[in-house]
């Protein structure tokens, strides 16, 4: 493997409290010094970090890549080349493919996939019951021993708690992590955007935000039951925030992300026949989204993910409620987390910590820090260089983002991937 040395950056790693100018030397796949030359390094590539920021390559907890089962979306090859031009050096794969990821047999298939696309570090996350259905708990053993990360029912909602609560405890039984997208299925009802004044002036089936807190509020008496570790993702509204908070305060095994364009859009910003706002959790109000970002300042959601999901233009075709729901988001996750930053939500540390080294420590898994010693993942972004959302600089098969045609500020222009340069910006990007 290639012996590389980024020099002169602004090194930042929050797991090791590092904030300063300096070099990050790459040897053998991993990092074997940060700042400090070691002894007798010569190098095989140079990258120049001037005026750029290292970091720890970003980890994404909830994404879809559309393979297998719906290539004509999406595909590893597609999506992972966009994760790469995002600095995400780590993906979780939700375990609603076709097929389900409910056998060893579908995570091996992953696993396959995902080393011919060159792009080893995707982690499936297994169905917590058969083909998500919500009545008969997966083999979960046998899909960890067979490299899932985690259990979730993706969207679907489990309907039975007296499942829900086997299933936990199983999950317990085992230590695995259950990703939890906290969703009632009755009160939810088929809606597609916040029940409220625009869904109302739109005639747009709502969705009220008791449909999430309750989910969670239930879930969160199963965990202090069964004791199991639950981390809740793509949180939408202050209530569940705010349970998040009580939650954590009186020691309960939880964490919980929220998706970027929660972050940034609310139900205001809905055009009614535009489908790429037509998300779930749908958009909510201006005071929720104020809450998301109070939270994620003070540390009660600790986690930023993209909740990629390229569709064809055939899905986001037709009227608001009968088209798919989700959004391409890969490429704007870092230009996205910086304009917080810039407005002052949070800081630029608390921002890549919540990119990288907090969903690593949701996940258990050694990476998200430049520490010597870890897979040399890593993201080099330039936090000033403006582009556009266009066709020539996009890189996912999905072009269903609301963010489409405008100018971001922060680029990304190199991302390894232990040890490997699988992202280099060019020079006439």
């Amino acid at each position: 493997m290639r012996r590389i040395h980024i020099k002169q950056g602004q090194i930042i790693d929050p797991v090791n409290n590092i904030n300063r100018f300096g070099s990050v030397y790459v040897a053998g796949g991993k990092i074997v010094s940060v700042t400090n030359e070691p002894a007798g390094f010569k190098p095989d590539t140079i990258i120049d970090a001037h005026n750029q920021i290292i970091c720890p390559g970003f980890i994404d907890l909830s994404v879809r890549l559309r393979e297998p089962g719906q290539s004509r979306k999406a595909t590893f090859k597609s999506e992972t080349v966009a994760a790469a031009s995002g600095g995400v050096t780590t993906l979780c794969l939700q375990p609603d493919t076709s097929p389900v990821i409910d056998t060893p047999a579908v995570a091996e298939l992953i696993k396959e996939l995902a080393e011919k696309a060159g792009y080893p570090q995707i982690y499936p996350i297994a169905a917590l019951t058969q083909k998500l259905e919500g009545t008969e708990l997966s083999a979960m053993l046998s899909l960890k021993q067979a490299g899932c990360i985690a259990v979730g029912n993706a969207n679907q909602s489990v309907r039975n708690l007296l499942i829900l609560r086997r299933a936990m405890e199983y999950a317990a039984s085992h230590d695995l992590l259950f990703m939890f997208r906290p969703n009632d299925y009755w009160l939810g009802n088929n809606g597609c955007a916040h029940e409220g004044a625009v869904a109302t002036r739109y005639g747009l089936p709502g969705i009220p935000e008791e449909a999430e807190t309750i989910a969670l509020a239930q879930c969160l008496e199963l965990v202090e039951l069964t004791g199991c570790r639950v981390h809740f993702g793509q949180l939408s509204c202050k209530r569940s925030v705010i349970k998040i908070y009580q939650a954590k305060k009186y020691g309960l095994k939880v964490s919980a992300d929220v998706a970027i364009h929660q972050l940034h859009l609310t139900e205001n910003d809905i055009i009614p026949f535009d489908s790429n706002y037509h998300v779930l959790p749908p958009l909510r109000t201006e005071t929720d989204q104020q809450y998301l970002r109070e939270g994620l300042a003070s540390g009660t959601l600790n986690s930023i993910c993209s909740d990629h999901q390229p569709h064809d233009i055939d899905a986001k075709l037709g009227a608001f409620p009968e088209t798919a729901s989700g959004v391409s988001s890969l490429e704007t996750l870092l230009p996205l987390m910086l304009k917080l930053v810039a407005e002052h939500a949070i800081t630029l540390e608390q921002g890549i910590a919540s990119l990288s080294g907090n969903p690593a420590r949701v996940l258990h898994i050694k990476s998200g820090a430049l520490t010597v010693g870890f897979a040399a993942d890593v993201c080099i972004f330039d936090p000033e260089l403006e582009w556009q959302v266009n066709s020539d600089n996009w890189k996912s098969q999905g072009v269903n983002t609301p963010f489409w045609g405008q100018t971001l500020k922060g680029r990304v222009t190199h991302t390894l991937q232990a040890g490997k340069i699988i992202h280099c910006l060019e020079k006439s990007g």
